[in-house]
């Protein structure tokens, strides 16, 4: 009987598809082609079918070939690491090939609708099922490499599926909700990619009550992931909706500079280029509120990466055309629609997103062109963006533009008095309905920015700067000016004021005038004809005040009107003191208001008129040096009973007379200084209010920044106050000392390490690792910032690692923090020379004795200092070619250091041993008694001895051992895994 032989089409699948792999694998370019020839033996591997049962069923058998090949094909792939490229490409093979089959499936169903059997399941989908169902047997495995391969094949065949069947909608989900909480971050990038195709649309009703949904499960990554790839991820795979657009626009402000890019130049721009047919999405700026309008040019324009801001101006840029009127040339338009999604009265974000506009498109820039019906009826919007066109021309020195769109000074001071006149009339119908009337907010808005635009004008006509000087006097006379634009008119009175004393001398004739009360009918009249303030007259010589009346002859009305009076020359006062950088000795005029306004509005119990008093006298006190030191304990005696509101500003003005006038508080180490030290310190470790204690650490870190003090107390102050969980959702004091620390380590360390590892279970804390970085980072000095022309100090870090070496002598240090400081070595910076000998020296003997006395117990921590070694060796070669400990023992400057080495006691050869794992039978172990440079009682030496057996021997402890191969490389001695370091966060357990 002849051989069997096989059909000719299994014989072609045994060869097709391993010859396509190969092919595939190499480049991208052939895989279209191999898609085609796959898909026709697909084909007609189906139509090969054998009848069993007697022709009541069917064996696929050409399908079960052509699939178990290809699964052969794919289990070479699994056990491929991650980055080797040819394994990439056969992922992408694979998913391709899905799409490729799906689209043929779906173009044959089309034309053989009628004929369709629908309880016949189609080849495509048979194939893509048995695919999956094969993955997902490789979701629990143990090695890394094939979890993460398996996840990928998934995440490539998914994206490229429709609707899929219950059962494996279900199976797909529960694995994948595993496999985002693996251990390893490349495995939960792949997953959460797949989840998020997977769950696009899924069903909260369909859920178990307590289940989370695969919504709030990518929000927990997006937020928490300690992976900046994994975040990443999330981020390009979650859609964006009402429901998720916090989640992303939190991420604008992520640690990793990507992740904040994607989020501006991605996410949120696809929703700013949509089709003018199409709908807008969620985060198109007429969809967003305006609080996230803001805080999106906030942070983006306000970014630290030079990347960011760039992807940030250019989302900016397309809101312009999302939100325009849509017609070309109609460039003004555009502008006026998009500065009308912002509150421009509110927000101080607006005028730096119109500038990025301006820089980002040029085209925008260039077209705008402001006629003379522009000026006719100006609105908030109007105002806003000529006042801003106008800053913008003087700073990029375009005088060209400006010289068309800047108005005469005479006939601007016709217009700021018709905005004015407005405004009273908006003010008055305001206070006769007895409602807020908002046309009045918006009046005050227009009159404000034409008094900066006036700012910018040429002054050479000499009539036109009189009558608008005699104008904006004549404003800030009366009562019904708004408090708001007092410090604009100031702004201007100074640009008018041929000098400081003139402008002292105007504030304080408007002064007098406002608290004399016989001048009510005489400011009513002006106020009546304002036509009169621009008439050019001069001003008029100033007179002796006769002051209010005495506050027992007054009535509740003229009490509540003095005080009302008395607020608006305090805030007079407060912006003309503002605004002037002479002495007070050589401005004498203010002598008067001292006595009769500033001092009495200290002594007063009104909490209004007292904190305009105390900022006023602490202003006096930035120019006059006598009154400063007479004063300032009045300012500290303010500090403890005082309100929230009048504690920061009576802390503000401590700290600004303090850097002030420092020859005469800060100059020498006196008592004095050390107790105003102390209270400040009392008053920081006491306070509650948040506000409160980021204003006081600010003050210290300016101080210590500029080298005015250099207390040690107030360093460890600020550093435990920064990293103590009190003070985790304080982000001011965060985001200001995050930007000061200057080299303090080891003691900071300590203490907080007790802390972290006594914290409660509601508490969050960044972990000793961290600590460690962030320390490092701010003492690194390459990084420094040369002040007052002081360079940095490149041993800093040397320094510090001798600091680290000693710590590490001491054997009552707990292991993980060993380990920490140990791996902390291999990131210092060592500089690439150095003339001081005795600090390499010191380095080398302190890392010679540590490895021979008393080695690190735990593996990953003796690996890592003899890295350090290596290094250090390596690094000063020359100046430790002969290196000779007895030598060195004759050199006067290291003997202290050979004192500090000769108390450490070595440990046994048994307590060594200790590092390998646990022999079978009882082993005999013992410990060296613990000797550290301190003198320790024999209590405490009892209490560290270990636990003792039946036979009166110390107990040996077991090593854990981890029960995966997925440790890195990198972390292994000689084939022994690295215990695991403590989490950082809390994070659901993630499976192997």
């Amino acid at each position: 009987m002849p051989a069997r032989t096989a059909p000719p089409i299994l014989e072609t699948v045994a060869s097709a598809i391993p010859k396509a792999f190969e092919q595939a694998q190499n480049t991208t370019a052939n895989h279209q082609k191999n898609f085609i020839a796959l898909h026709k033996i697909h084909v007609e591997a189906a139509a090969k079918t054998e009848e069993v049962r007697g022709g009541q069923g069917t064996k696929l058998v050409g399908e079960r070939a052509f699939e178990d090949c290809f699964v052969d094909m794919i289990n070479r792939v699994l056990t491929i690491k991650k980055g080797t490229s040819v394994a990439d490409r056969s992922v992408k093979f694979v998913g391709g090939y899905i799409k490729y089959l799906n689209a043929k499936e779906k173009v044959k169903n089309e034309d053989n609708a009628d004929d369709e059997d629908e309880d016949e399941e189609p080849t495509a989908t048979r194939f893509t099922y048995r695919l999956l169902k094969h993955l997902l047997k490789g979701f629990e495995a143990k090695d890394k490499n094939v979890r993460y391969r398996v996840v990928h094949f998934v995440a490539e065949i998914v994206l490229q599926l429709g609707e899929l069947d219950e059962d494996m909608y279900n199976t797909l989900r529960a694995a994948l909700m595993e496999r985002v909480r693996d251990k390893e971050p490349v495995i939960r990038v792949q997953a959460v990619a797949a989840l998020a195709k997977v769950c696009g649309s899924e069903d909260p009703e369909d859920l178990d009550e307590d289940e989370p949904t695969a919504r709030e499960v990518l929000e927990d990554i997006l937020a928490h992931d300690p992976s900046a790839d994994v975040r990443r991820s999330a981020l390009l795979n979650t859609a964006v909706t009402a429901a998720s657009l916090p989640a992303v626009l939190a991420r604008t402000r992520d640690l990793d500079t990507t992740v904040r890019r994607l989020v501006y130049g991605s996410v949120l721009l696809r929703d700013a280029d949509v089709p003018d047919d199409a709908p807008p999405g969620a985060a198109h700026p007429r969809a967003l509120t305006i609080a996230q309008r803001e805080l999106i040019v906030r942070n983006g324009l306000g970014d630290r990466e030079p990347a960011v801001r760039a992807a940030a101006g250019k989302l900016v840029g397309a809101w312009v055309d999302a939100v325009g009127v849509g017609k070309k040339g109609e460039v003004l338009e555009d502008l006026l629609a998009f500065l009308g999604t912002f509150d421009l009265r509110e927000s101080a974000v607006v005028e730096d997103a119109l500038l990025s506009v301006f820089v980002t498109r040029v085209d925008v820039f260039d077209a705008l062109e402001f006629d003379e019906d522009y000026w006719g009826g100006l609105t908030p919007e109007k105002a806003f963006l000529i006042r801003v066109f106008v800053d913008h021309c003087v700073s990029a020195k375009e005088t060209a533009r400006l010289e068309k769109v800047l108005p005469v000074v005479t006939a601007l001071a016709f217009r700021i008095q018709e905005a004015y006149n407005t405004l009273l009339d908006a003010i008055t119908a305001a206070e006769e309905s007895g409602e807020d009337d908002e046309a009045s907010d918006e009046r005050e808005f227009v009159l404000a920015e034409l008094l900066r635009l006036a700012l910018n004008l040429d002054y050479a006509d000499e009539i036109g700067r009189r009558r608008l000087e005699q104008f904006v006097r004549h404003m800030i006379a009366q009562e019904a000016l708004p408090a708001g634009l007092v410090a604009r008119c100031l702004d201007v009175l100074r640009t008018l004021s041929s000098s400081e004393r003139d402008l002292i001398r105007i504030v304080v004739e408007v002064v007098h005038e406002l608290r004399d009360a016989n001048d009510d009918d005489e400011n009513e009249l002006m106020a009546d004809d304002p036509d009169t303030t621009v008439d050019g007259s001069a001003t008029a010589a100033p007179r002796a005040p006769r002051g209010p009346k005495p506050p027992g002859e007054m009535t509740p009305e003229e009490r509540a009107r003095a005080d009302a009076m008395d607020v608006r020359c305090l805030d007079l006062c407060i912006g003309m003191l503002e605004r002037v950088n002479g002495t007070f000795e050589e401005n004498s005029t203010l002598e008067g208001i001292l006595g009769e306004l500033i001092v009495p509005a200290v002594k007063r119990k009104e909490l209004v008129l007292r904190e305009k008093g105390l900022v006023c006298l602490g202003l006096c006190c930035l120019i006059a040096r006598r009154m400063a030191l007479n004063s300032f304990q009045l300012f500290l005696s303010q500090v403890q009973a005082a309100p929230e509101v009048l504690k920061l500003r009576v802390l503000q003005v401590v700290f600004d007379v303090l850097m002030v006038h420092e020859g005469d508080f800060l100059a020498n180490a006196s008592v004095g200084v050390r107790r105003v030290i102390e209270f400040l310190l009392q008053v920081l470790g006491n306070e509650e209010s948040d506000k409160v204690q980021a204003l006081i650490c600010t003050g210290f870190a300016k101080l210590m920044l500029s080298g005015m003090i250099s207390d040690e107390r107030v360093l460890t102050s600020l550093a435990l106050i920064y990293l103590s969980p009190d003070t985790a959702e304080n982000q001011e004091l965060r985001q200001c000392l995050s930007y000061f620390f200057p080299a303090i380590f080891l003691p900071v360390y300590d203490q907080l390490s007790k802390g972290y590892k006594e914290l409660e279970e509601d508490q969050e804390m960044v972990s000793p690792a961290q600590v460690c970085g962030m320390f490092l980072d701010w003492t690194d000095p390459q990084k420094a910032v040369e002040l007052h022309d002081q360079t940095a100090d490149p041993m800093v870090h040397m320094d510090m690692a001798a600091a680290i070496l000693r710590a590490l002598f001491d054997q009552d240090l707990p292991k993980d923090d060993k380990k920490v400081l140990c791996q902390a070595l291999g990131k210092l910076y060592l500089p690439p020379e150095t003339d001081d000998d005795d600090k390499v020296r010191t380095l080398k003997l302190l890392v010679h004795n540590l490895r021979a006395r008393r080695p690190p117990r735990d593996v990953a921590a003796r690996s890592a200092l003899v890295k350090f070694d290596t290094a250090l060796s390596k690094r000063f070669e020359r100046q430790l070619a002969d290196f000779d400990e007895e030598e060195y023992r004759t050199l006067e400057s290291l003997k202290s250091l050979f004192e500090f080495l000769d108390d450490i006691v070595p440990l046994d050869d048994s307590d060594e041993e200790e590092e390998a794992p646990r022999r079978r039978g009882p082993g005999r172990k013992r410990r060296s008694e613990s000797v550290t440079t301190d003198a320790t009682s024999e209590a405490d030496e009892r209490a560290r001895t270990p636990p003792r057996g039946k036979n009166g021997k110390a107990r040996s402890k077991r090593r854990r051992t981890s029960q995966s191969d997925d440790e890195d490389d990198d972390d292994t001695v000689g084939g022994s895994p690295p215990v695991s370091a403590a989490p950082t966060r809390s994070m659901p357990r993630r499976a192997a």
